[in-house]
């Protein structure tokens, strides 16, 4: 069952941002043909903006694991989860950070949240996160170590 679900979708400003590709395009294929540089710009841009959508990763926390992205932690080795919002979240993406931490951090999300990595086997301490809902993803979390 899954207990949270959250998908980092690129931020309104990034995909804005992917529109350049359309004057670039237009300005080196307009002078060969109007058609081809009115096409290729809209299925660059098409292209940017589906690499945007396929790469955004997923948040997951089922009743056995927690998933971020590609990576996996079974809920049995989920210690204390920690939400960071602005100034406190710069300062674990960047000082407060351990090298050995597991990272899935989007620039386009703020806040990020902190989960101890328990598992004595494994060399990571924690995993840090981007999140919007921070909160949320605590209290799922938090729900199965209740229940656990």
């Amino acid at each position: 069952m899954t207990l949270y679900r959250e998908k980092l979708w690129a931020s309104a400003w990034l995909y804005l941002a992917m529109a350049l590709v359309i004057p670039a395009s237009l300005l080196v294929f307009l002078p060969i043909n109007i058609t081809a540089g009115i096409v290729v710009a809209v299925v660059l841009y098409g292209g940017c903006v589906a690499i945007l959508m396929l790469a955004s990763p997923t948040i997951l926390v089922t009743d056995e694991a927690f998933v971020a992205g590609r990576a996996t932690l079974p809920l049995r080795f989920v210690g204390t989860a920690t939400p960071f919002r602005e100034p406190e979240a710069t300062l674990e993406r960047g000082r407060n950070l351990d090298a050995r931490a597991w990272l899935l951090i989007r620039g386009w999300v703020g806040p990020v949240v902190k989960i101890d990595n328990t598992d004595p086997e494994d060399p990571t301490p924690y995993w840090l996160v981007s999140s919007r809902k921070p909160d949320d993803l605590v209290r799922a979390l938090s729900q199965h170590t209740q229940v656990a």
